[in-house]
């Protein structure tokens, strides 16, 4: 384990591959698991302000479930967590005319009609962060449905950590990002 602040890091993010292919997985992770992603507090107001915007890129289904329970649930682990449709997707998941699974809340941000990207844990899949008593838990969540995300960064080379720069910064900053770089160096070098 590595250890920036009050952080403990998983050696897997540093020496594992990772680069989303979504034309392989079809955004699978947005509609497979056991409950809806992991929502932080201060995102759980934000989902309700935002979903007036993003509603007419819901499903149907989708729309009827906000409607009875509203956008979030406490899941069976007491985790607070996107509502899902029939066990499965995420509330805010749309379909391009591929029949990509996406983000609605992503689409809407990227045409500039929010200005909240999605909640961070999706933006650090398939790194999950648990929070302990006094440290955080920087975790690789491996899943079969992203084996080609595995192979795309085997090929590429682009470890974990690599990939998902941009959302570690959001979640920890920049000067935490920057330390992990160098600690992934440190690492490495002793590895060979």
């Amino acid at each position: 384990m590595l250890q920036i602040d009050d952080t403990l890091i998983s050696p897997d993010i540093i020496e594992e591959s990772f680069l989303c292919n979504l034309a392989a997985c079809k955004g699978e992770c947005c509609v497979d698991g056991d409950s809806g992603a992991p929502v932080e507090k201060n995102e759980v107001a934000v989902l309700k302000e935002i979903l007036p915007e993003v509603w007419d890129d819901l499903l149907p289904e989708a729309k009827e479930v906000i409607k009875m329970q509203g956008v979030i649930y406490i899941d069976a682990d007491g985790e607070t967590v996107t509502s899902i449709v029939k066990g499965k997707n995420c509330v805010f998941t749309c379909y391009d005319e591929n029949g990509i699974c996406k983000c609605a809340i992503e689409k809407a941000y990227k045409e500039g009609r929010i200005r909240f990207l999605k909640p961070v844990s999706c933006h650090l899949y398939p790194i999950r962060v648990q929070k302990y008593s006094g440290f955080e838990a920087v975790n690789y969540h491996q899943w079969s449905i992203c084996k080609p995300a595995r192979i795309a960064g085997k090929e590429n080379d682009v470890k974990i950590y690599r990939f998902l720069r941009e959302p570690l910064i959001r979640k920890f900053g920049e000067d935490w990002y920057n330390r992990l770089e160098f600690a992934a160096r440190e690492f490495l070098k002793s590895k060979s």
